[in-house]
């Protein structure tokens, strides 16, 4: 696994936090959240852009959103006892095997 995939994955967690953060924020009432989670997003951005040196654009992006979506989604239901219905869980899925589908693509496994 090359670093600039590594990076990949750091971004994604970094997205998560951030907008884990942004929820505990209260709408930026809650000003330490607020800062974790401009910190979080910034860090995601800046460890997004370092792996498009590597890597392209067109399956850096949807992993990265990806990933972060169906991790938010996840959490949402583990740690913030959202609804969880059978939907939602076809809809992270998709974007699970997706985000698959795109990394077998980029490594020309077809």
């Amino acid at each position: 696994m090359s670093l600039a995939w590594v990076l990949v994955g750091g971004a994604i967690v970094a997205e998560v936090c951030a907008a884990i953060m942004l929820r505990i924020s209260d709408g930026f009432t809650k000003r330490l959240a607020a800062i974790a989670a401009l910190f979080a997003f910034g860090t995601a951005f800046y460890l997004v852009s370092r792996a498009l040196v590597d890597l392209p654009v067109s399956t850096v992006y949807p992993i990265w959103a990806g990933g972060g979506t169906a991790g938010v989604a996840v959490i949402g239901i583990l740690v913030f006892k959202e609804r969880a219905h059978k939907l939602k869980a076809i809809g992270v899925a998709c974007v699970v095997a997706g985000i698959v589908v795109l990394n077998l693509a980029s490594t020309g496994a077809t």
